[in-house]
């Protein structure tokens, strides 16, 4: 069992084990080390409009026309996109960076992909 540094939850300084659970004797928060991990590693996957994770390198298709924001075009249904790059922890949701035929490189939105 590892030496957590702080409580998930409240970030107090001294959390003691019982068990396989720490527990934060401040805010009474009880966690277990290695299921914190395992969520932190699923919430980290990037996930496709239908629930498939997505990989650098992967060839996706739009599933909805998106307006390019500052320009009058749109990349319309049914656009492939190849090569696709992944961006894990982008603060603004676009967490695909990508270059589309005709358009030039841009981020999308995985919610508005599917993998091919």
């Amino acid at each position: 069992m590892s030496e957590p540094t702080q409580c998930p939850k409240c970030e107090y300084d001294y959390p003691y084990p019982d068990g396989d659970m720490w527990i934060c004797p401040d805010c009474q928060y009880q966690w277990n080390e290695q299921i914190l991990a395992e969520q932190a590693a699923k919430a980290s996957e990037i996930l496709d409009a239908n629930g498939n994770p997505l990989e650098s390198g992967d060839t996706v298709t739009v599933i909805k026309d998106l307006k390019i924001k500052g320009s009058s075009q749109s990349v319309k249904v049914g656009t492939k996109v190849k090569n696709i790059r992944l961006i894990p922890d982008a603060a603004d949701g676009h967490d695909i960076a990508c270059k589309i035929d005709g358009i030039g490189a841009m981020n999308l939105k995985s919610i508005y992909v599917k993998k091919v």
